[in-house]
């Protein structure tokens, strides 16, 4: 898993440095980096997400993770296709926060297929 956290820990890190020209640039700086920066201290120490404050916080960011992707499921239509998130806001919203929740969930899952004592 630590490969897998480290990856996330990039990805959503790099999701969050390329937020400087939006203009609500800083709140999806903390959407992608608290997630990211949690990544990374599972790649860190992997264990630390199964037990205590490290599966808390995963845990209460992906209950948050999922209200923000339902407050922000884009309602345009065929938000998918590329002509449509790329001229629509709302829609790169949307998916960011579906990035984001997608990602907490494949660091939780940990949790749900653990062996033996969480250690």
């Amino acid at each position: 898993m630590r490969i897998v956290y480290g990856v996330l820990c990039a990805l959503l890190l790099l999701f969050a440095a390329v937020q400087v020209n939006d203009p609500d640039g800083m709140l999806w700086l903390v959407i992608y980096g608290v997630p990211g920066l949690l990544a990374g201290y599972g790649a860190w120490k992997p264990s630390s997400l199964r037990a205590g404050a490290g599966r808390t916080g995963l845990l209460v960011l992906l209950v948050l993770a999922i209200a923000g992707t339902a407050y922000y499921w884009p309602t345009t239509p065929d938000f998918w296709r590329q002509d449509v998130w790329w001229n629509t806001e709302t829609a790169r919203e949307g998916m960011g926060m579906m990035i984001v929740t997608v990602a907490l969930l494949i660091m939780a899952l940990p949790l749900v297929f653990r062996r033996g004592d969480t250690g």
